[in-house]
């Protein structure tokens, strides 16, 4: 193995989100209001080929968790292909997947039979009125569903994912809370994101995470300490009850000081930031397996060029359309 892979600031970058696709089947509120539309002239996605040179060169640099985003990744028709790949490549310890649970009822069992072994799943409602408003679906009861079928497939880590909007779910903590004590879950609140195609919805919307953090704390929750290998949130619990309740705050004060992860999008560009100005292409070197050192140098030295924060605060959010297009 080479050097940990680490950026110029200190961090230790040990997480990668990839995705599969930007394409995604529901339309919510925050992402993609009007539905995905096809952008004329892109290339097709990596193939599984590509993928499993990728990951095996950020394995070699000491990287051991991956999870599967989108868009929808459950729409990419090699998905079960590529977690195979994924899972089964040496030095991967973890393999996740977000999804917007589609069809996660009937296919949950196989999903766990290629290696993933952790679901992030978008529930932003338990109201199904509300939930079909934010999403454009009526498909809560599938969701819910799915969520019983991967933890009868022996999926052992399941969170739910909550885009906290105000005055459009931020009355339901208190019902997340009973649901996430009720089936031990647990549950991230995700503060709205300002992206290049939503700066009136993000004006309207956007409630801060310590709005939330407060409330919880007057409820009798406490701050957890953060695991290793853990994505942005900061978790609570509640002493000698279940479920776990998380924040990711990405507008908090040092929010990207312990930033552990990495995104490549489904065309093959690496993404240092969710919100940079743009992503470097690695494809070119993902065509033959006699490419992985160069492949490797070449990860290694994009990494160590990472900026030491997003921009979000100046109202910046760099390069980014919306969240599906490199992955969220």
């Amino acid at each position: 193995m080479n050097s940990p892979l680490t950026d110029g600031h200190g961090r230790r970058f040990e997480y990668l989100r990839l995705s599969l696709t930007d394409v995604c089947n529901f339309r919510c509120t925050y992402c993609l209001p009007e539905g995905y539309r096809k952008v004329a002239g892109q290339p097709a996605s990596l193939t599984v080929a590509e993928t499993g040179r990728l990951i095996a060169a950020f394995a070699r640099l000491g990287l051991w968790k991956v999870r599967l985003t989108g868009g929808e990744p459950s729409l990419r028709p090699e998905l079960l292909d590529i977690a195979r790949t994924v899972a089964t490549t040496p030095g991967i310890r973890k393999l996740a997947m977000t999804t917007n649970g589609y069809r996660l009822a009937e296919r949950a069992a196989d999903y766990a039979a290629v290696g993933i072994s952790a679901l992030n799943i978008s529930v932003d409602s338990l109201d199904p009125v509300r939930f079909a408003a934010i999403t454009g679906h009526d498909r809560l009861g599938e969701v819910l569903d799915g969520i019983a079928a991967a933890r009868d497939a022996g999926i052992t880590s399941i969170k739910l994912n909550s885009v906290l909007m105000r005055g459009v779910n931020d009355d339901e903590l208190e019902g997340f809370i009973a649901f996430v004590q009720q089936h031990n879950l647990a549950l991230r609140f995700i503060e709205v994101m300002r992206t290049n195609d939503n700066p009136a919805f993000f004006d309207r919307h956007h409630l801060a995470g310590e709005e939330i953090a407060g409330r919880l704390t007057a409820l009798g929750w406490q701050r957890q300490m953060r695991e290793a290998g853990a994505g942005p949130a900061v978790d609570f619990a509640k002493p000698g009850e279940p479920g776990r309740i998380g924040i990711i705050a990405p507008y908090s004060k040092d929010f990207c000081a312990s930033c552990n992860r990495l995104r490549v999008s489904a065309r093959g560009k690496l993404h240092l930031c969710l919100f940079g100005d743009a992503g470097i292409d690695l494809r070119p070197l993902l065509q033959d397996d006699g490419q992985l050192d160069a492949l490797v140098a070449r990860i290694s030295a994009l990494t160590a060029t990472k900026a030491p924060a997003h921009r979000l605060h100046e109202g910046n959010s760099g390069g980014t359309p919306h969240l599906a297009s490199i992955g969220g």
